[in-house]
């Protein structure tokens, strides 16, 4: 624009600006022969010279920006500072001053990044599959492409595999995976809604007349439990649509309530096993049927089993041999492995995820053994004295506890392994009291939680070794817990299970009963407790049963916090009260009353 161009527009725009003070019905008349006068301006420079007023007055009518080309950095940031003038200067300096603003605003449109260059859509999913799900829905408000991308079935599929929901699905079971998404974010709101105020339904399962509870283990729902009858039964908390089973041993001349008591039991997705007090092992394949598909044999008692979560595994501790089981390709059981150990082991776990042959990590006494299928018993950790008091693993690293020496003012602490590298990663705790239980298996990552014969529930920082967070939550010693990403699960030798909301430090709920709590595992859904009692002898059968159970042969509990897909007034194959319960903070009332019917 020359110099006669810019003084011309000046003159004209001083002009519209008097005229704008006019009456509002005299300004369009005088806009249309303003656009008519405009082509008479410049000579050689008349297509820019009426450009920019047409422009102007295109801003003034409220027309958008057209795209322009892009300015170079430095002329971009020459103009920034230009267009930060004061407004205080252009109202003290007249109308030229302010038509001075106005040719900077539109220079400074040469500088808007206008991108029209069309993306092909499978690299705009590659883009977007990076933003989370607030991010997703600010981009579908942005215009009608971007919404189209940012509500695509693959966004919402990978958001939902992400976030844990329908796992075992593809992308090609629903229609609309955004929607599912939406759904199952409501279920876990109410979920944990429901586990915040103890909403749902709550079922003791049917125990055996005459027999005292030994040992409960669970998986995925499926709960086993032991007897001093001998008996073996399992339950399917998920479906509650049978009567729980019995377990027969191979044996079959043998009458119920013969057999030698039930040591220890373990159950995964498809096997069951129980040890016995005379050093028989039973082995159960859940998808075939009721009877043992192997039997095995130990010269003295078994004092550890262990069972692999995720495959065919078993391992037991019998006097001073470790024996790992598994079928062979046609599934024929044989021995994997067999190690002699110089102590008796205590704890014995196999580790998950090792592929081709199996490993197990036994505690024994003031030493710590990884033993490989494939390899001879390797030494983990001598401790020069100090038993360990509690073992937990998971696929590279294994955690357990060792008990403090008082005399040389050394505290019991918790000790973490690598697997792989067969070395010390941390030393946690370092407490006055014995550490009793301890769960890194199904902890979140980096977190890990412990009980202690003080009855404390403490949270340890992997990744600086420092105690998270300490609970004061019980009265003796913890004897199980475990946590995941907000709540914290633990119960107690007084028969107390503790919910704590550990974000907030605070208690939810307690419920009581009057033995040992051995066995807790939860998921978001359903929470299963056991309280096994220490003795083994049950009281006089002619008592009132009612009495003899609660008081002497163990209880176990399930609890569906699914309140939509089970319903308080449901009938389930389990033992429940004939009269409506009206319980407290620390105990029920129902237990005056006899409610059982078997």
């Amino acid at each position: 624009m020359d110099d006669y161009s810019l003084d011309e527009f000046r003159r004209r725009w001083q002009e519209e600006l008097a005229q704008a003070q006019a009456p509002k019905k005299r300004r369009r008349p005088e806009v249309a022969e303003r656009r008519a006068r405009r082509p008479e301006v410049g000579s050689g420079h008349g297509e820019q010279a009426s450009g920019d007023p047409t422009l102007a007055q295109g801003l003034l009518e409220g027309a958008g920006r057209p795209p322009a080309a892009r300015a170079t950095r430095a002329e971009g940031q020459d103009v920034a500072s230009r267009s930060r003038s004061p407004l205080a200067r252009e109202g003290a300096g007249g109308g030229e001053q302010l038509v001075d603003q106005l040719i900077r605003d539109l220079n400074e449109m040469n500088d808007v990044p206008f991108f029209d260059i069309q993306l092909p859509y499978e690299l705009a999913i590659n883009i977007f599959q990076y933003l989370d799900r607030k991010e997703l829905g600010r981009c579908a408000q942005v215009s009608k492409t971007w919404k189209v991308i940012a509500e695509d079935e693959v966004l919402w599929y990978r958001l939902c595999q992400q976030e844990g929901h329908l796992p075992d699905s593809s992308i090609s079971d629903y229609s609309c995976w955004k929607l599912i998404f939406q759904e199952c974010r409501a279920k876990e709101h109410m979920l944990r809604t429901n586990w915040k105020n103890r909403k749902g339904a709550v079922s003791e399962l049917e125990h055996v007349p005459d027999a005292v509870l030994r040992d409960v283990h669970s998986h995925d729902g499926v709960v086993i439990a032991g007897y001093t009858s001998g008996d073996v039964r399992v339950w399917d908390t998920r479906t509650w649509d049978y009567v729980a089973p019995f377990l027969e041993s191979e044996d079959e001349e043998d009458e119920p309530g013969m057999q030698p008591n039930v040591s220890f039991v373990r159950i995964n997705s498809s096997l069951a096993v129980a040890a016995y007090e005379d050093g028989f092992l039973n082995i159960w394949d859940l998808r075939t049927g009721k009877y043992p598909v192997h039997r095995f044999e130990h010269d003295a008692r078994i004092q550890a089993l262990a069972l692999s979560q995720d495959d065919a595994t078993v391992a037991t501790a019998s006097a001073f041999d470790v024996v790992m089981l598994s079928p062979n390709e046609e599934g024929y059981w044989q021995i994997a492995a067999e190690f002699e150990v110089p102590k008796l082991v205590q704890y014995l776990e196999i580790v998950p995820e090792t592929r081709r042959y199996p490993v197990a990590v036994a505690a024994a006494g003031d030493l710590m053994y990884l033993l490989k299928a494939e390899d001879s018993a390797r030494t983990l950790l001598y401790a020069h004295g100090p038993p360990v008091t509690c073992l937990d693993v998971s696929a590279n690293q294994v955690a357990f506890g060792v008990q403090g020496l008082g005399w040389v003012y050394e505290g019991s602490k918790i000790l973490v392994y690598s697997l792989e590298a067969g070395c010390r990663l941390l030393k946690l705790g370092n407490v006055l009291r014995d550490f009793t239980c301890v769960n890194l298996s199904d902890s979140p990552p980096n977190l890990m939680v412990s009980g202690n014969t003080d009855g404390r529930v403490r949270i340890h920082d992997l990744r600086s070794g420092n105690i998270a967070l300490s609970l004061s939550a019980h009265q003796l010693r913890v004897s199980a817990v475990q946590m995941d990403d907000w709540k914290i699960v633990s119960g107690g030798e007084e028969g107390l299970v503790s919910v704590w909301d550990y974000r907030t430090n605070q208690k939810l709920w307690e419920v009581y009963s009057g033995h040992p709590v051995q066995h807790i595992s939860f998921s978001s859904h359903s929470l299963i407790t056991a309280n096994v009692p220490y003795q083994t002898v049950m009281r006089n059968a002619d008592l009132d049963s009612f009495t003899t159970h609660r008081r002497h042969r163990g209880l176990i509990r399930a609890y569906e916090f699914a309140v939509d897909q089970l319903a308080f007034q449901s009938p389930l194959p389990v033992c429940r009260s004939s009269c409506d319960a009206m319980a407290t903070h620390y105990y029920d009332l129902a237990l005056a009353f006899p409610y059982n019917h078997v």
